[in-house]
């Protein structure tokens, strides 16, 4: 038989950061105040819609497709909505695991809206529900039990890029991370972007790790009142990209708190103000959607399900109906008067099912994320003592 050959390898365990003290240089005090009030602006001037909710949903879609995507789960909105259209029979494994991501960040958004202390079993919760839909329920909502690692091969840590910590010492640094997440002494901005590269470090589940730290950045922003509405999408700044991202998550691992902090300021202030331009630009179209439907009475089916179509781009006669909460006819009035004007488009889901989507809808969702995606100019470095590790 082959002879095996053992591997050295080092993990990473990072410094306790629960009561840790933290200093903020001028440059970075100065970039995450920035970044607080542009998420100010995004939850408490935002344009007028005709429903507040459709927004947050929306955008939290957006959020979760581009948290997903950074974990290589790509995929469009329009195929998103396609398969959210199908219901729970969609054969799209991939638009399975996208939703179920939708359905852990509400559950993180409605979790940090409690006023009770934020617990380790309330991550467990939200990967749970993130992990329940993919290819390997099992693991959902619990900490591993063996050591992980990122890079190299499958077989052992060896040529890893990150060694995290080894699985004993999780449930304290889990622990200590809750403590942290319940401290109100610092600005909501950097305490989110610290939450979110500590739970990294720590890769406490067997997978969803990416996808749980950045549900984690919105608990902060909704726990400490910063964003009571309206998530700013990070994560399609993050995905813009990912490199820059991945280095800053090293940085604050070797030797740079405020390196990271700087560059996640930067992303939060930037997907705040490109949701606030969302918003208005949402509205606009909403308003050419209904002066090209014949202006339908305020009060009509037609006039509530163009309020709507922002949050359910996609929909079948039986959606439509339990969206409007009217008659099977009323609801499929409305279907016709939009699709006569061109506001829906006619498809076909789940074989010959029909339904209707809105397609300037994704076009306008797509011109965002290309915008995103434009390289910037990366955020000034402001560097004082590193995290430390052992």
């Amino acid at each position: 038989m082959p002879r095996t050959r053992g591997v050295r390898y080092e993990a990473f365990v990072p410094d306790a950061i629960g009561d840790r003290q933290f200093d903020l240089p001028a440059s970075l005090a100065a970039a995450v105040s920035t970044a607080e009030r542009q998420v100010d602006v995004l939850n408490r001037d935002p344009p007028v819609m005709a429903t507040l909710e459709v927004l947050a949903r929306g955008l939290l879609r957006a959020e979760a497709v581009a948290s997903s995507r950074i974990e290589g789960l790509a995929l469009s909105q329009r195929r998103l909505a396609r398969a959210e259209a199908e219901g729970s029979g969609t054969r799209d494994e991939t638009a399975r695991s996208v939703l179920g991501n939708v359905a852990a960040m509400e559950e993180a958004v409605r979790l940090g809206a409690a006023r009770t202390a934020f617990r380790i079993s309330d991550i467990l919760r939200i990967h749970h529900v993130l992990m329940h839909s993919t290819p390997t329920p099992a693991i959902a909502g619990k900490l591993r039990d063996r050591q992980n690692w990122i890079g190299g091969n499958v077989f052992n840590p060896g040529g890893a890029d990150f060694v995290p910590p080894p699985p004993e010492l999780v449930p304290d640094l889990m622990r200590d991370l809750c403590m942290f997440l319940n401290r109100e002494d610092l600005p909501a901005v950097m305490q989110a972007g610290l939450v979110h590269a500590q739970f990294e470090t720590i890769h406490p589940f067997a997978d969803g790790n990416g996808r749980v730290g950045r549900a984690l950045i919105h608990v902060v922003l909704r726990r400490r009142g910063l964003a009571p509405r309206y998530v700013p999408p990070v994560s399609l700044v993050l995905a813009a990209d990912a490199r820059r991202y991945i280095a800053g998550l090293s940085r604050f691992r070797e030797e740079g708190i405020d390196d990271w902090c700087a560059l996640f300021a930067d992303a939060v202030q930037a997907s705040a103000a490109k949701a606030t331009e969302l918003a208005g630009r949402l509205a606009r179209l909403q308003e050419a959607w209904r002066q090209r439907a014949g202006s339908p009475r305020r009060h009509s089916s037609a006039a509530a399900l163009i309020e709507l179509l922002p949050a359910h781009p996609v929909l079948t006669l039986a959606t439509a109906t339990t969206m409007l909460g009217r008659s099977k006819q009323a609801a499929n009035e409305a279907l016709r008067v939009l699709a006569k004007s061109g506001v829906l488009r006619p498809i076909t889901v789940a074989r010959r099912n029909r339904a209707w989507e809105a397609r300037e809808l994704f076009d306008l969702v797509n011109a965002v994320e290309r915008e995103l995606a434009t390289p910037r100019a990366p955020p000034a470095s402001a560097r004082t003592r590193p995290p430390g590790g052992r």
